[in-house]
């Protein structure tokens, strides 16, 4: 989740991160590989369902419809577990939904609906950990002999202190309290067999392979070959991962493996030894929040060298472990723009973190004890109303405390669903026109990719599928430019038209302000 050698920053963000039903006729939908486009949901602070101003189930549940017009495929869900902590890592339960978010009726009634809408669903899983309160620990503390004994690692023959998550005995909640996390023994056959049946429980509920009722894919959180880095739980790429997945896959042979590389590099080595079949464009992303064109390539053609056929990488501006791109770009709606256009237009999965596509702002919050509040500011409640305080926002954060008090998202602000929907100019729309376009444009969502213009601050890339073309353009330096398409432009189609305009294209060499996004295509 973090780079290992930045300690520091690891001990607080890995923390902060780190959160029986009717059978029926409906089975999992069926998108293309390289075709999707992901939504990244922390249930928590979507939709209240219920009145409480937490987010829940029934709340995302009543808000597919949302999803689906804005062009998604496929939900992205942070962990359901109960956890003490809010983002529901570290869990001290595994088979069961936290009570704040519903029933597990009302999580397999979501499942349903949302495969209703055509809508995939991938489940979040960080089981590496146990959090005190987990029956695992509670019941074996100082009992070598006790039944979950050996699903724990000890530090001491007794059983008495267990091997904490990054050697630190307790971790701060934002409420004030204070949890120990414990390390899970993975090399144990027993616990090996218990996460397969967890894993088939969530992706097969109904045991015949049909996927009725089950997820669609799997993230796992903070995947290691060596956890920690701490040569204890070693070889577990070979010895866990792999013949995890593989099992999985017999039964689901469409499920899809998607990891967080644990040292937010370009994920190769979890693509083959792994076995994962998506990672995270974290390199990526560094580029795109500078807005940089000669990092923006040099990542591109890294990632694209580094990705084996068959495997796929998700693009992102945001998630939930990092600021949010708008207060990354300093509220400069030319920017955020940019940073869209070319996310959406780049070969891979695009994600979107709920909220990204209103321009949400936060930031992770500084001079402040470290617990998992640090990082509220960017896990605000989504922005329904003008009003965050209207029923149905999920402000569980409002209180006393600085993440409340300095929130990003305040009333009447020009950052909500309400406010934006009827502006054509809002990055809502500006979103909604992206993704129109990449779900048109089979080039877009599965094309090859190819870089033009090498010299000057214009960035172009061209998709391409067998006779369709469209051509990216974006003028990232500070000054007005043009496209160095030079011989390029032969490989282009003649006639081409503006796909944002609906009309046709201006000449090749026209000048771009700043920041400003040309994107062409074949008729």
């Amino acid at each position: 989740m973090i780079k290992a050698s930045l300690l520091a920053l690891c001990l607080a963000v890995l923390l902060v991160a780190c959160a029986t039903t009717t059978r029926v006729a409906e089975v999992s939908p069926r998108v293309a590989p390289a075709g999707e486009v992901f939504y990244h949901v922390m249930p928590r602070s979507f939709r209240d369902g219920n009145g409480d101003h937490v987010g829940d189930l029934k709340g995302l549940t009543a808000k597919l419809d949302y999803l689906h017009e804005l062009g998604i495929t496929s939900i992205l869900l942070t962990p359901l577990q109960p956890s003490p902590y809010y983002h529901n890592y570290f869990a001290t339960e595994f088979k069961a939904i936290d009570p704040a978010y519903g029933t597990m009726d009302d999580y397999f009634a979501f499942v349903r609906a949302a495969h209703a809408h055509g809508l995939k669903v991938y489940l979040d899983q960080e089981f590496q950990y146990v959090a005190e309160g987990h029956p695992w620990w509670e019941e074996s503390k100082c009992k070598p002999g006790a039944p979950w004994a050996e699903y724990l690692l000890w530090r001491d023959k007794e059983h008495c202190i267990a091997e904490y998550f990054l050697d630190k005995p307790k971790w701060k909640g934002y409420d004030g309290r204070d949890y120990g996390i414990a390390m899970v023994d993975l090399k144990q056959p027993k616990v090996q067999r218990y996460f397969r049946d967890l894993m088939l429980f969530w992706i097969d509920p109904h045991g015949d392979g049909s996927g009725a009722d089950g997820v669609d894919g799997l993230r796992i959180d903070h995947m290691m070959d060596d956890l920690d880095h701490k040569g204890i739980e070693k070889h577990l790429f070979a010895d866990f991962w792999g013949p995890m997945f593989g099992e999985l896959k017999a039964r689901r042979p469409g499920l899809r493996i998607l990891a967080e590389q644990a040292d937010w590099g370009y994920g190769d080595d979890w693509l083959k030894r792994g076995h994962a079949d998506l990672v995270f464009a974290f390199p990526l992303r560094g580029a795109l929040t500078k807005l940089d064109k000669r990092e923006i390539v040099n990542a591109i053609r890294e990632t694209e060298a580094k990705t084996p056929r068959g495997k796929s990488q998700v693009l992102f501006l945001e998630n939930h472990d990092v600021d949010r791109y708008m207060s990354v770009v300093g509220d400069d709606p030319a920017r955020a723009r940019a940073g869209a256009a070319i996310l959406l237009a780049l070969k891979g999965e695009p994600l979107i973190y709920y909220g990204q596509e209103l321009g949400m702002r936060g930031r992770e919050l500084k001079n402040i004890e470290i617990s998992d509040g640090i990082q509220i500011p960017a896990r605000e409640a989504f922005r329904w109303q003008a009003d965050p305080e209207s029923p149905g926002s999920a402000i569980w954060y409002r209180g006393g405390e600085r993440w409340w008090s300095e929130r990003y998202n305040r009333s009447h602000d020009g950052v909500s669903l309400e406010e934006e929907e009827g502006r054509p100019d809002s990055i809502y729309n500006w979103y909604r026109k992206l993704l129109a376009l990449r779900q048109q444009r089979a080039e877009l969502r599965m094309g090859d990719q190819k870089i033009l213009c090498p010299t000057g601050n214009v960035l172009c890339i061209l998709r391409s599928d067998g006779p369709h073309q469209t051509l990216l353009m974006v003028n990232l330096g500070e000054s007005d430019a043009r496209a160095g398409l030079g011989e390029n432009a032969l490989e282009l189609a003649p006639d081409l038209i503006d796909l944002l305009e609906g009309k046709p294209a201006a000449p090749l060499n026209a000048s771009l302000k700043p920041m400003q996004v040309r994107l062409l295509g074949t008729r």
